[in-house]
Protein backbone atom coordinates (compact mmCIF):
# COMPACT_ATOMS: atom_id res chain seq x y z
CA UNK A 1 0.00 0.00 0.00
CA UNK A 2 1.28 3.26 -0.70
CA UNK A 3 -0.58 5.02 2.25
CA UNK A 4 -2.47 4.16 5.33
CA UNK A 5 -5.28 6.34 6.97
CA UNK A 6 -3.99 7.84 10.37
CA UNK A 7 -6.79 8.93 13.44
CA UNK A 8 -5.46 12.65 14.33
CA UNK A 9 -6.45 12.10 17.76
CA UNK A 10 -4.78 8.55 18.96
CA UNK A 11 -3.09 7.79 15.95
CA UNK A 12 -4.44 4.71 15.72
CA UNK A 13 -3.74 3.21 11.51
CA UNK A 14 -6.18 1.57 9.03
CA UNK A 15 -4.70 -0.01 5.97
CA UNK A 16 -6.42 2.38 3.22
CA UNK A 17 -9.92 3.16 1.83
CA UNK A 18 -11.43 -0.16 2.09
CA UNK A 19 -11.15 -1.21 5.79
CA UNK A 20 -11.82 3.19 6.11
CA UNK A 21 -15.27 2.58 4.37
CA UNK A 22 -16.41 -0.65 6.38
CA UNK A 23 -15.25 0.61 9.64
CA UNK A 24 -17.67 3.80 9.02
CA UNK A 25 -15.19 6.39 8.45
CA UNK A 26 -14.17 5.86 12.25
CA UNK A 27 -11.24 5.44 13.95
CA UNK A 28 -11.52 1.81 15.44
CA UNK A 29 -9.42 2.34 18.68
CA UNK A 30 -11.21 5.99 19.89
CA UNK A 31 -14.10 6.19 17.35
CA UNK A 32 -13.12 10.23 15.95
CA UNK A 33 -13.91 10.96 12.42
CA UNK A 34 -11.08 12.85 12.17
CA UNK A 35 -8.42 11.26 9.99
CA UNK A 36 -5.31 11.85 7.52
CA UNK A 37 -3.53 10.00 4.92
CA UNK A 38 0.05 9.28 5.85
CA UNK A 39 1.76 8.35 2.34
CA UNK A 40 4.50 6.11 1.72
CA UNK A 41 6.09 7.59 -1.38
CA UNK A 42 9.18 9.28 -2.49
CA UNK A 43 8.54 13.70 -2.27
CA UNK A 44 11.76 14.09 -4.38
CA UNK A 45 10.01 13.23 -7.16
CA UNK A 46 7.26 15.76 -6.62
CA UNK A 47 9.14 18.70 -7.65
CA UNK A 48 9.65 16.76 -11.51
CA UNK A 49 5.97 16.79 -12.16
CA UNK A 50 5.71 20.34 -11.94
CA UNK A 51 7.70 20.75 -15.17
CA UNK A 52 5.31 18.11 -17.39
CA UNK A 53 2.06 19.59 -18.82
CA UNK A 54 -0.44 19.15 -16.28
CA UNK A 55 -4.21 18.33 -17.61
CA UNK A 56 -5.90 17.60 -14.11
CA UNK A 57 -5.02 17.01 -10.46
CA UNK A 58 -4.53 13.25 -11.18
CA UNK A 59 -1.28 14.18 -12.35
CA UNK A 60 -0.29 13.64 -8.92
CA UNK A 61 -1.43 10.20 -8.74
CA UNK A 62 1.65 9.34 -7.21
CA UNK A 63 0.75 11.63 -4.12
CA UNK A 64 -3.03 10.80 -4.24
CA UNK A 65 -4.99 7.58 -1.99
CA UNK A 66 -5.40 5.51 -5.21
CA UNK A 67 -3.85 2.61 -6.13
CA UNK A 68 -5.28 1.78 -9.48
CA UNK A 69 -4.95 4.82 -12.51
CA UNK A 70 -7.76 2.43 -14.52
CA UNK A 71 -10.38 3.74 -11.51
CA UNK A 72 -9.92 7.56 -12.03
CA UNK A 73 -13.31 9.64 -12.73
CA UNK A 74 -12.06 13.02 -14.10
CA UNK A 75 -13.83 15.94 -16.57
CA UNK A 76 -10.32 17.86 -16.29
CA UNK A 77 -10.69 19.12 -13.14
CA UNK A 78 -7.99 20.80 -10.51
CA UNK A 79 -5.04 21.72 -13.28
CA UNK A 80 -7.08 25.66 -13.12
CA UNK A 81 -5.27 29.03 -14.12
CA UNK A 82 -3.52 31.20 -11.61
CA UNK A 83 -4.10 34.96 -13.11
CA UNK A 84 -2.68 38.18 -12.40
CA UNK A 85 -5.14 41.25 -11.48
CA UNK A 86 -3.56 44.50 -12.45
CA UNK A 87 -6.72 46.43 -11.42
CA UNK A 88 -6.25 45.41 -7.74
CA UNK A 89 -2.92 45.95 -7.36
CA UNK A 90 -3.46 49.02 -8.79
CA UNK A 91 -6.45 49.63 -6.38
CA UNK A 92 -4.01 48.74 -3.07
CA UNK A 93 -1.24 51.03 -4.62
CA UNK A 94 -3.41 54.03 -5.04
CA UNK A 95 -5.82 53.91 -2.45
CA UNK A 96 -3.76 52.55 0.48
CA UNK A 97 0.32 53.18 -0.95
CA UNK A 98 0.59 48.98 -1.18
CA UNK A 99 2.50 47.55 -3.93
CA UNK A 100 1.58 44.16 -3.84
CA UNK A 101 0.87 41.21 -6.02
CA UNK A 102 -2.75 39.89 -6.69
CA UNK A 103 -3.49 36.56 -8.12
CA UNK A 104 -6.98 34.73 -8.58
CA UNK A 105 -7.22 30.84 -8.39
CA UNK A 106 -9.99 30.70 -11.46
CA UNK A 107 -11.89 27.58 -9.65
CA UNK A 108 -14.64 29.02 -11.87
CA UNK A 109 -12.65 27.61 -14.52
CA UNK A 110 -12.53 24.07 -13.55
CA UNK A 111 -14.28 21.50 -15.35
CA UNK A 112 -16.71 19.56 -13.78
CA UNK A 113 -19.36 21.69 -12.67
CA UNK A 114 -17.05 25.38 -12.78
CA UNK A 115 -16.57 25.00 -8.32
CA UNK A 116 -13.84 24.63 -5.85
CA UNK A 117 -15.88 21.23 -4.80
CA UNK A 118 -14.97 19.41 -8.57
CA UNK A 119 -11.60 17.92 -7.23
CA UNK A 120 -12.93 16.67 -3.94
CA UNK A 121 -16.04 15.03 -6.11
CA UNK A 122 -13.62 13.42 -8.54
CA UNK A 123 -11.40 11.80 -5.98
CA UNK A 124 -14.56 10.39 -3.95
CA UNK A 125 -15.84 9.42 -7.45
CA UNK A 126 -12.59 7.55 -8.42
CA UNK A 127 -12.00 5.75 -4.28
CA UNK A 128 -15.93 4.73 -4.37
CA UNK A 129 -14.91 2.65 -7.77
CA UNK A 130 -12.38 1.25 -6.90
CA UNK A 131 -13.70 0.15 -3.47
CA UNK A 132 -17.12 -0.43 -5.12
CA UNK A 133 -18.82 1.76 -2.78
CA UNK A 134 -22.17 1.56 -4.64
CA UNK A 135 -24.34 4.19 -2.30
CA UNK A 136 -23.71 7.74 -0.95
CA UNK A 137 -25.72 10.30 1.01
CA UNK A 138 -24.55 13.94 2.03
CA UNK A 139 -25.89 17.29 3.62
CA UNK A 140 -24.68 20.50 1.48
CA UNK A 141 -25.96 24.03 1.24
CA UNK A 142 -25.45 23.32 -2.56
CA UNK A 143 -21.60 23.59 -4.38
CA UNK A 144 -20.45 19.93 -3.01
CA UNK A 145 -23.88 18.30 -3.61
CA UNK A 146 -24.01 19.34 -6.99
CA UNK A 147 -20.57 18.44 -8.06
CA UNK A 148 -20.70 15.00 -5.92
CA UNK A 149 -23.71 14.10 -8.48
CA UNK A 150 -22.19 14.90 -11.37
CA UNK A 151 -18.98 12.97 -10.43
CA UNK A 152 -20.99 9.90 -8.57
CA UNK A 153 -23.24 9.71 -11.69
CA UNK A 154 -20.23 9.01 -13.97
CA UNK A 155 -18.88 6.65 -11.49
CA UNK A 156 -22.51 4.82 -11.25
CA UNK A 157 -23.04 5.77 -7.40
CA UNK A 158 -26.62 5.93 -6.07
CA UNK A 159 -25.99 9.54 -3.86
CA UNK A 160 -28.35 10.77 -1.75
CA UNK A 161 -28.68 15.10 -0.86
CA UNK A 162 -30.34 16.57 1.61
CA UNK A 163 -30.06 20.72 1.40
CA UNK A 164 -31.42 23.30 3.43
CA UNK A 165 -34.48 24.97 2.43
CA UNK A 166 -32.73 28.14 1.33
CA UNK A 167 -30.63 26.27 -1.70
CA UNK A 168 -30.55 27.86 -5.35
CA UNK A 169 -33.15 26.93 -7.86
CA UNK A 170 -29.94 25.95 -10.33
CA UNK A 171 -28.82 23.56 -7.67
CA UNK A 172 -31.70 21.16 -7.43
CA UNK A 173 -32.56 21.50 -11.13
CA UNK A 174 -28.40 20.65 -11.77
CA UNK A 175 -28.88 17.65 -8.79
CA UNK A 176 -31.96 16.07 -10.53
CA UNK A 177 -30.24 16.76 -14.25
CA UNK A 178 -27.66 14.13 -13.15
CA UNK A 179 -31.03 11.67 -12.12
CA UNK A 180 -29.68 11.87 -8.26
CA UNK A 181 -32.10 12.11 -5.30
CA UNK A 182 -32.71 15.25 -3.69
CA UNK A 183 -34.62 16.25 -0.61
CA UNK A 184 -34.85 20.23 0.18
CA UNK A 185 -35.19 19.99 3.85
CA UNK A 186 -37.40 22.14 5.91
CA UNK A 187 -35.04 24.22 7.77
CA UNK A 188 -31.45 25.67 7.17
CA UNK A 189 -28.44 23.27 7.28
CA UNK A 190 -28.54 21.69 10.52
CA UNK A 191 -31.50 20.46 9.79
CA UNK A 192 -30.65 19.21 6.56
CA UNK A 193 -27.87 17.57 8.55
CA UNK A 194 -29.57 15.74 10.84
CA UNK A 195 -31.87 14.60 7.94
CA UNK A 196 -28.80 12.91 6.18
CA UNK A 197 -27.56 11.62 9.83
CA UNK A 198 -30.49 9.83 9.98
CA UNK A 199 -31.11 8.78 6.56
CA UNK A 200 -27.17 7.07 6.97
CA UNK A 201 -28.14 5.13 10.26
CA UNK A 202 -31.86 3.93 8.35
CA UNK A 203 -30.44 3.00 5.45
CA UNK A 204 -26.84 1.89 6.30
CA UNK A 205 -25.60 4.14 3.53
CA UNK A 206 -22.27 5.55 3.36
CA UNK A 207 -22.42 9.05 4.25
CA UNK A 208 -19.57 12.29 4.23
CA UNK A 209 -17.56 12.63 6.88
CA UNK A 210 -17.72 16.62 6.25
CA UNK A 211 -15.25 19.19 6.24
CA UNK A 212 -12.19 16.69 7.38
CA UNK A 213 -13.06 14.45 5.17
CA UNK A 214 -9.62 13.03 4.13
CA UNK A 215 -11.23 12.25 0.73
CA UNK A 216 -11.86 15.94 0.41
CA UNK A 217 -8.64 17.59 1.94
CA UNK A 218 -6.73 15.00 0.36
CA UNK A 219 -8.00 16.22 -3.20
CA UNK A 220 -7.72 19.80 -2.06
CA UNK A 221 -4.36 20.18 -0.98
CA UNK A 222 -3.01 19.53 -4.04
CA UNK A 223 -3.30 23.36 -4.12
CA UNK A 224 -0.26 23.76 -3.00
CA UNK A 225 1.40 21.72 -5.55
CA UNK A 226 -0.75 23.59 -7.83
CA UNK A 227 0.42 26.88 -6.48
CA UNK A 228 3.96 25.83 -6.53
CA UNK A 229 4.06 24.55 -9.80
CA UNK A 230 2.53 27.69 -10.98
CA UNK A 231 4.30 30.38 -9.03
CA UNK A 232 7.26 28.65 -8.12
CA UNK A 233 6.65 29.60 -4.69
CA UNK A 234 3.41 30.20 -1.97
CA UNK A 235 1.55 32.85 -1.85
CA UNK A 236 2.11 35.12 1.92
CA UNK A 237 -1.65 35.91 1.46
CA UNK A 238 -4.31 33.35 1.34
CA UNK A 239 -7.87 34.76 0.96
CA UNK A 240 -10.89 32.49 1.04
CA UNK A 241 -14.68 32.34 1.82
CA UNK A 242 -15.26 30.45 4.30
CA UNK A 243 -18.66 28.39 5.34
CA UNK A 244 -17.08 24.46 6.88
CA UNK A 245 -13.21 25.07 6.21
CA UNK A 246 -11.89 22.52 3.78
CA UNK A 247 -10.09 24.62 2.14
CA UNK A 248 -7.49 25.94 4.55
CA UNK A 249 -7.36 22.66 6.40
CA UNK A 250 -6.02 20.82 3.45
CA UNK A 251 -3.66 24.07 2.41
CA UNK A 252 -2.37 23.12 6.38
CA UNK A 253 -2.13 19.49 5.52
CA UNK A 254 -0.57 19.91 2.19
CA UNK A 255 2.09 22.25 3.81
CA UNK A 256 2.96 19.98 6.68
CA UNK A 257 3.13 17.13 4.06
CA UNK A 258 6.15 18.07 2.17
CA UNK A 259 7.26 21.63 4.30
CA UNK A 260 10.80 18.94 5.22
CA UNK A 261 11.42 17.82 1.45
CA UNK A 262 10.85 22.01 0.48
CA UNK A 263 12.09 24.64 2.73
CA UNK A 264 10.53 26.65 0.81
CA UNK A 265 6.91 26.18 1.00
CA UNK A 266 5.21 27.50 3.70
CA UNK A 267 2.01 27.94 5.59
CA UNK A 268 0.76 31.38 3.63
CA UNK A 269 -1.20 33.63 6.19
CA UNK A 270 -5.17 32.69 5.76
CA UNK A 271 -7.42 35.27 5.74
CA UNK A 272 -10.60 33.73 5.81
CA UNK A 273 -13.67 35.88 4.84
CA UNK A 274 -17.80 35.89 6.06
CA UNK A 275 -20.37 37.73 4.63
CA UNK A 276 -22.19 39.63 7.73
CA UNK A 277 -25.82 37.84 7.48
CA UNK A 278 -23.93 34.67 8.54
CA UNK A 279 -20.73 35.11 10.35
CA UNK A 280 -20.62 32.66 13.58
CA UNK A 281 -16.32 32.35 12.79
CA UNK A 282 -15.56 36.04 12.67
CA UNK A 283 -17.86 36.42 15.69
CA UNK A 284 -16.07 33.68 18.13
CA UNK A 285 -12.58 34.96 16.49
CA UNK A 286 -13.29 38.22 17.36
CA UNK A 287 -14.27 37.31 21.29
CA UNK A 288 -11.27 35.37 21.18
CA UNK A 289 -9.23 38.36 19.88
CA UNK A 290 -10.52 40.71 22.45
CA UNK A 291 -10.08 37.76 25.22
CA UNK A 292 -6.35 37.20 23.86
CA UNK A 293 -7.35 34.15 23.08
CA UNK A 294 -8.07 32.03 26.56
CA UNK A 295 -7.28 28.99 26.76
CA UNK A 296 -9.78 26.39 24.64
CA UNK A 297 -10.78 29.44 22.78
CA UNK A 298 -11.90 27.61 19.79
CA UNK A 299 -14.37 25.40 21.50
CA UNK A 300 -16.14 28.70 22.17
CA UNK A 301 -18.70 30.10 19.12
CA UNK A 302 -22.23 31.11 18.61
CA UNK A 303 -24.56 29.16 16.45
CA UNK A 304 -26.85 31.20 13.77
CA UNK A 305 -30.34 29.17 13.60
CA UNK A 306 -31.74 29.76 10.12
CA UNK A 307 -29.30 32.29 8.61
CA UNK A 308 -31.43 34.05 6.45
CA UNK A 309 -28.67 35.17 3.29
CA UNK A 310 -28.59 35.33 -0.13
CA UNK A 311 -25.13 33.64 -0.28
CA UNK A 312 -26.58 29.89 0.28
CA UNK A 313 -23.39 28.08 0.07
CA UNK A 314 -22.34 30.34 2.78
CA UNK A 315 -25.01 29.34 5.28
CA UNK A 316 -23.61 27.39 7.76
CA UNK A 317 -24.82 28.58 11.07
CA UNK A 318 -22.86 26.17 13.10
CA UNK A 319 -19.64 26.44 12.12
CA UNK A 320 -18.60 22.89 13.69
CA UNK A 321 -15.32 22.83 12.18
CA UNK A 322 -14.26 26.54 13.85
CA UNK A 323 -12.11 24.19 16.06
CA UNK A 324 -10.01 22.61 13.55
CA UNK A 325 -10.01 25.80 11.46
CA UNK A 326 -9.41 28.76 13.80
CA UNK A 327 -5.97 26.96 15.24
CA UNK A 328 -4.73 26.65 11.63
CA UNK A 329 -5.66 30.66 11.23
CA UNK A 330 -3.72 31.54 14.21
CA UNK A 331 -0.48 29.56 13.84
CA UNK A 332 -0.83 31.17 9.97
CA UNK A 333 -0.85 34.61 11.65
CA UNK A 334 -3.94 35.52 9.64
CA UNK A 335 -7.76 36.53 10.50
CA UNK A 336 -11.12 35.94 10.19
CA UNK A 337 -12.59 39.15 8.19
CA UNK A 338 -16.45 40.05 8.04
CA UNK A 339 -18.33 42.00 4.55
CA UNK A 340 -21.17 43.43 4.16
CA UNK A 341 -23.83 41.44 2.21
CA UNK A 342 -25.31 44.31 1.04
CA UNK A 343 -22.04 45.44 -0.65
CA UNK A 344 -22.19 41.88 -2.95
CA UNK A 345 -23.49 43.22 -6.19
CA UNK A 346 -20.92 46.72 -6.46
CA UNK A 347 -18.23 43.93 -6.04
CA UNK A 348 -19.85 42.35 -8.19
CA UNK A 349 -20.22 44.98 -11.15
CA UNK A 350 -16.36 45.95 -10.64
CA UNK A 351 -15.05 42.80 -11.45
CA UNK A 352 -17.88 42.85 -14.62
CA UNK A 353 -16.34 46.12 -15.50
CA UNK A 354 -12.67 45.71 -14.98
CA UNK A 355 -12.32 41.92 -16.27
CA UNK A 356 -15.49 41.57 -17.91
CA UNK A 357 -16.43 38.67 -15.76
CA UNK A 358 -19.12 37.04 -13.94
CA UNK A 359 -19.32 35.29 -10.77
CA UNK A 360 -21.50 34.11 -8.04
CA UNK A 361 -22.25 35.63 -4.46
CA UNK A 362 -19.49 32.78 -3.02
CA UNK A 363 -16.87 34.12 -4.99
CA UNK A 364 -17.85 37.78 -4.58
CA UNK A 365 -17.47 37.42 -0.93
CA UNK A 366 -13.85 36.37 -1.18
CA UNK A 367 -12.84 39.05 -3.59
CA UNK A 368 -14.58 41.97 -1.19
CA UNK A 369 -12.38 40.05 1.61
CA UNK A 370 -9.46 41.39 -0.67
CA UNK A 371 -10.69 45.31 -0.06
CA UNK A 372 -11.87 44.97 3.75
CA UNK A 373 -8.21 42.96 4.11
CA UNK A 374 -6.81 46.45 2.70
CA UNK A 375 -8.80 48.27 4.70
CA UNK A 376 -7.68 46.94 8.55
CA UNK A 377 -4.12 46.87 7.01
CA UNK A 378 -3.99 42.73 6.78
CA UNK A 379 -2.24 43.26 3.58
CA UNK A 380 1.92 44.42 3.85
CA UNK A 381 4.00 45.68 0.79
CA UNK A 382 5.78 43.65 -1.25
CA UNK A 383 3.90 40.28 -0.57
CA UNK A 384 1.65 38.36 -3.14
CA UNK A 385 -1.69 37.51 -2.43
CA UNK A 386 -4.19 34.68 -3.70
CA UNK A 387 -8.00 35.11 -3.84
CA UNK A 388 -9.21 31.41 -4.04
CA UNK A 389 -12.35 32.05 -6.54
CA UNK A 390 -14.82 29.23 -5.55
CA UNK A 391 -17.44 29.49 -8.41
CA UNK A 392 -18.85 30.29 -11.76
CA UNK A 393 -21.46 32.53 -12.21
CA UNK A 394 -24.25 29.92 -13.08
CA UNK A 395 -24.04 28.56 -9.82
CA UNK A 396 -26.55 31.18 -9.19
CA UNK A 397 -28.16 32.75 -11.82
CA UNK A 398 -30.49 34.87 -9.55
CA UNK A 399 -27.43 36.70 -8.15
CA UNK A 400 -26.21 37.16 -11.94
CA UNK A 401 -29.67 38.00 -13.07
CA UNK A 402 -29.70 41.13 -10.16
CA UNK A 403 -26.59 42.49 -11.90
Amino acid sequence: MKYQIKCVHCQESVSGFAEWFALNQACPKCGSKHAEVIYNVDYSKLKDLYTKHVDNFFHYFDFLPLEKKNNIVTNKEGAIPIEKWNYLENYAKETYGIHCEVLIYRNDLNGGTSTFKDVAAALAASLFKENHISAYCMASTGNTATAYSKYLSIAGVKFTIFVPDCVEKETVEAIKSYKQNICVADGDYAYAKKLAADFHNQHKVLISAGNIDPIRVEAKRTMVFEFMRQLGKMPDVYIQAVSGGTGPIAIDKGVREIESYYPEVKLPRMLLVQQDTCDPMVQAWEKAQEQNFPKEYEKQYPVIDNPQTIVSILSTGNPGMYPVVAPIVRKSKGNFLRIKESELLDFARSVKKEKNLLFGPASIVCLAGFYEALKKNQIKNGETVLINLGEAAHRAKSFVKSL
